[in-house]
């Protein structure tokens, strides 16, 4: 497998995400598994982060313990349909920082056309995951990346919940620098762009609005 495409496999995130997958969950069902797979997924996607020694005093006595710098992580959400994922995510690095991108894709092109894009600041210094919940055509996560690519971040990620051989080649071709996290590599994309057999419209399943 492509050292830069990490498929996790783990038990309980397979679980959650076949019971978000039933065209019967209703919305609170499917919101309430996002979080928590999305918190699951946050422990691989971290599995590398740098930590440094700090002295903390327990019970007992003094001593050297290594913590995580969360205010340099970046969650990045792709609006609208990212943002059931940056929850979990939260729930693991409460400390970290959140960015917005804004992309709709255009229902002829599929292009994906952007309307709002917001980071914090110095993010030269900081590590970005790029959250998502499908990686289809790849258009959204090809333009999120060239974005964030002009603020010059220590590192970039990309997580979704599902994805498929299409858009697994788009972004890697585009950015193979980038690596991918994900919990299914589904078989293909329909003809309007949607993953097959997927899970139907994350955002709508999230917020309710189908």
């Amino acid at each position: 497998m492509n050292p830069n495409l990490h498929l996790i496999n783990h038990p309980l995130v397979q679980h959650k995400l076949t019971l978000m997958r039933r065209k019967d969950a209703s919305t609170n069902t499917f919101r309430r598994l996002l979080n928590e797979l999305s918190a699951l997924m946050a422990y691989e996607v971290t599995r590398d982060m740098p930590t440094h020694d700090i002295e903390i005093e327990t019970p007992l006595e003094k001593m050297n313990s290594p913590v995580i710098d969360g205010k340099k992580l970046v969650f990045v959400s792709i609006l609208r349909a990212g943002n059931g994922i940056l929850e979990g995510m939260l729930n693991v690095v409460p400390g970290a920082r959140v960015g917005h991108v804004g992309l709709y894709r255009d229902p002829k092109t599929l292009v994906a056309v952007e309307y709002y894009f917001k980071m914090p600041h110095d993010m030269q210094d900081r590590d970005v995951i790029i959250v998502d919940p499908m990686l289809a055509t790849g258009n959204s996560a090809i333009a999120a990346v060239e974005r964030l690519k002009e603020l010059g971040p220590k590192s970039i990620k990309f997580v979704c919940l599902l994805t498929c051989p299409e858009g697994i080649a788009a972004l890697q071709k585009a950015h193979p620098d980038v690596p991918i996290y994900t919990a299914a590599i589904d078989r293909q994309l329909n003809s309007h762009g949607y993953i097959l057999p997927g899970l139907g419209d994350a955002g709508d399943r999230i917020f309710g609005t189908k």
